[in-house]
């Protein structure tokens, strides 16, 4: 198989956050296929609990100073990167006082999502896509994981599609129980709109995007589907299963053959 460049987009990696099925996954994935001698880029959201100082993040200059304007709003993107070093994986960081710092993660203290976490997502999204171009690398395969990520198949297809940095990029979705309930908000097709990305391409979508639809969109536009969680919502496995979409079931503590074949299936080596 030869090696290939993988763009890693997760929702969470320890030790940043505690350790979830997500977060340990965000973490053990990367690592295993840099050890395959894959080329791998790895970002994540720079939540607000996150301990800079001890993480031993910092900011990288040449990449922050973007503005995004999501939903009518300018929102400056800041980029900061770490290392694991248990892992010897470079992360990078999105960041914004707005959407990231001084908050919990998805949910409050009280455990409720918050009310602009679509909005987070896009910003998220956008700002990942974004670094990697000025990072003027090309990736040959986008695996998201996590719902906060679940915006890039949509986006990868139509409003980067004429991106020389994503015009022949296959994308890989991995589903997880999300461990909450929460809607992304009414405006969440307004807010999700860039360039070819339309509103009117979400009409088939339910107006208020729960995070099944969320799912849904995520399956839709994506090149392969992994069960990567044994709770996901049997709504979406029906889903992808009806798509027909080739899907990775749950592999367990022992993934990364499996991984590395269900990449090259979605992403065949050239003649």
């Amino acid at each position: 198989m030869a090696k290939k460049k993988i763009l890693f987009i997760n929702q969470e990696i320890a030790p940043y956050v505690p350790e979830t099925p997500m977060a340990v996954m965000g973490r053990e994935l990367p690592r295993a296929m840099q050890e395959q001698d894959h080329e791998i880029r790895t970002f994540m959201p720079k939540w607000g609990v996150i301990n800079e100082r001890r993480g031993q993040l910092h900011e990288v200059i040449r990449l922050s100073g973007m503005n995004l304007i999501i939903n009518d709003t300018d929102h400056p993107l800041i980029i900061k990167v770490a290392s694991i070093p248990t892992a010897r994986v470079p992360v990078y960081f999105i960041d914004n006082d707005d959407y990231f710092s001084r908050r919990h993660m998805v949910t409050d203290e009280n455990g409720n999502g918050y009310a602009d976490n679509g909005e987070r997502a896009i910003f998220f999204t956008r700002g990942v896509l974004e670094t990697v171009k000025k990072l003027r690398w090309i990736p040959d395969i986008i695996h998201c994981q996590g719902w906060m990520s679940a915006v890039v198949p949509f986006y990868i297809k139509t409003a980067y599609k004429d991106e020389p940095s994503y015009a022949n990029t296959k994308v890989v979705y991995s589903m997880f129980n999300p461990g909450i309930k929460s809607d992304l908000g009414s405006n969440f097709k307004k807010s999700v709109e860039f360039r070819d990305a339309k509103a009117e391409l979400l009409t088939g979508y339910k107006d208020l995007f729960t995070l099944d639809e969320l799912g849904k969109l995520a399956i839709d536009y994506s090149d392969g589907i992994v069960m990567a969680d044994k709770g996901i919502s049997k709504t979406l496995q029906k889903y992808a299963k009806d798509k027909n979409i080739p899907t990775l079931a749950f592999q367990g503590d022992d993934f990364g053959e499996a991984y590395e074949t269900f990449y090259d299936q979605i992403c065949p080596d050239p003649e």
